[in-house]
């Protein structure tokens, strides 16, 4: 039974990759700081044994006969699915010399660690050791991965299948054409109230209602938690254990209640992976040896924005949740009535931080990110140079100007990590959240539910259309299939052209 072995070296290959999992949870939400040369040599360790198992001998000769087994099966079928991922998978591998993937996992943790305490000292030039080793070393997988067009490309395909920088530029243009446009529209306009927003908002109180509205909007305790980190974010160990993270300020209370419905968007996405994939090549990223169900990281994203924005900066959410939001906060919000939140939580104002940002500037920040990113992997723009270029995009776009390294080019945990090519995904994941919305409210016991206040309904329709594939389909497919197009930033463009300005609203 050749599969049957296959399966098996593939289970093996994602246990090894959720314990790396786990390790890079506990480094980012507990660890002592005193333990991350340590850490980063376990993470170094695992990540090395993982990779010698899909590279090894048993799974070549696993992989070889499954191929044999599952060859006379539909290109649909699962098993022929799991078998083209790992050999598509080994392939990319065996063009990256082992050398270089354990330099840049033992990176990875001291990196993170140095990330940290030079964004809490606004440090810049601390960093930049780690930083120029980190671009240094995505530029040589980016070569030993091969590319044509821009070595860009090949990182970018690591999270993104599909998508390249010629792609994305024309995106961005568009997006860039109709959002400046619109975004002086509402900054032309008297903005709404919003000075309770930055009372005292005490921490332990944000995080039980954090984790009370996530539960109410469908994220399942039973097989999670939430916890605080500097940088939110979502890991998973198995859809029957995903961690999700949220980092809350006392004295701006959107930060953290934003922050928990978007890390419970991607908790849900990797809740409702199938049973049957679990544990498989299909809930693992081969090339980036990562223990994952969702089927991209721009798709993953699609599900945050979706939960984060489509439903909870919603008017109809606050009319239903500012009930419960005034309890956990009586002296707050005593003089604040639910129209007045709703609007204040969708105030248009250019801010420095990408992770605070509103719907009409956030691409503009990604945007930003990505033009460096790509200068710097070509070549075109030295580390050195990074926080200049940052802050003169941001005069350009935003016109803002960056105070210090903290809030400019230090506030972002991904370079550290090594996640160069990832940051187009958030964008991505705009617009494909739009598509997949607009498709889901046609649904009648979606939209009945949206408007009772009951996310059933929706959580049903993401796990059939999008959640319980996995990595089985590719995310163009599950585009197709679920909403009847292909990557389209209509719906998206549509939606906030629609919704904004916002103040002539009853």
């Amino acid at each position: 039974m050749g599969y049957d072995r296959f399966a098996e070296e593939s289970g093996r290959l994602n246990d090894v990759l959720n314990a790396v999992n786990l390790l890079v949870w506990d480094s980012r939400t507990q660890m002592p700081a005193g333990g991350t040369a340590a850490r980063g040599r376990q993470i170094a360790t695992l990540t090395a044994l993982a990779r010698q198992i899909a590279t090894g001998p048993a799974m070549r000769d696993a992989l070889a006969a499954a191929r044999d087994e599952v060859a006379g099966e539909s290109e649909s079928s699962r098993r022929r699915r799991a078998v083209a991922a790992m050999q598509e998978g080994v392939a990319a591998l065996d063009r990256i010399p082992e050398p270089l993937l354990h330099e840049a996992a033992l990176l990875k943790t001291e990196a993170q660690a140095a990330w940290a305490a030079a964004r809490a000292r606004s440090d810049f030039p601390a960093f930049r050791p780690y930083l120029e080793r980190s671009f240094a070393l995505q530029r040589r997988i980016a070569d030993a991965l091969g590319w044509s067009d821009h070595p860009y490309d090949a990182l970018l395909k690591q999270y993104e299948p599909g998508m390249t920088l010629a792609r994305l530029r024309p995106l961005f243009a568009t997006l860039r054409d109709r959002l400046v446009p619109l975004m002086q529209r509402v900054l032309d306009r008297p903005p709404p109230r919003r000075d309770f927003l930055d009372r005292d908002y005490p921490a332990d109180r944000q995080k039980a209602f954090a984790r009370a509205l996530t539960e109410r909007v469908g994220f399942d305790y039973g097989h999670g938690r939430l916890d605080e980190a500097v940088h939110p974010f979502e890991i998973s160990f198995t859809r029957d254990d995903v961690r999700i993270t949220a980092r809350y300020r006392p004295g701006y209370l959107p930060a953290g209640l934003f922050a928990a419905l978007h890390e419970a968007g991607h908790g849900m996405y990797e809740q409702g992976i199938d049973p049957e994939i679990g544990r498989s090549a299909l809930a693992t990223d081969i090339v980036n040896l990562y223990a994952v169900g969702g089927a991209s990281f721009g798709l993953h994203e699609s599900q945050s924005r979706l939960l984060e924005n489509r439903v909870g900066r919603s008017r109809r959410f606050w009319e239903l949740n500012f009930g419960p939001l005034r309890d956990a906060f009586p002296e707050q919000l005593a003089d604040v009535s639910a129209p007045e939140f709703w609007r204040a939580v969708n105030l248009i104002r250019p801010g420095l931080i990408r992770v605070e940002a509103d719907e009409l500037t956030y691409d503009l920040h990604i945007m930003l990110r990505v033009e460096l990113e790509a200068a710097v992997i070509a070549g075109d723009l030295a580390v050195a140079d990074l926080p200049a270029a940052w802050a003169e995009r941001m005069r350009a776009d935003l016109g803002l100007e960056v105070p210090d390294d903290a809030r400019g080019v230090l506030q972002d945990v991904h370079w550290s990590t090594g996640y160069v090519g990832s940051f187009p995904t958030y964008t991505l994941g705009n617009v494909m959240a739009s598509q997949l919305f607009a498709a889901a409210d046609r649904d009648p016991a979606v939209a009945a539910g949206l408007e009772a206040g009951d996310y059933a309904p929706l959580k049903l329709w993401l796990n059939r259309a999008v959640h319980r594939h996995g990595r089985s389909r590719t995310p163009e497919e599950i585009l197709q299939a679920a909403t009847g197009s292909g990557l389209d930033p209509g719906p998206y463009l549509a939606y906030l052209e629609s919704k904004y300005p916002i103040a002539d609203a009853a």
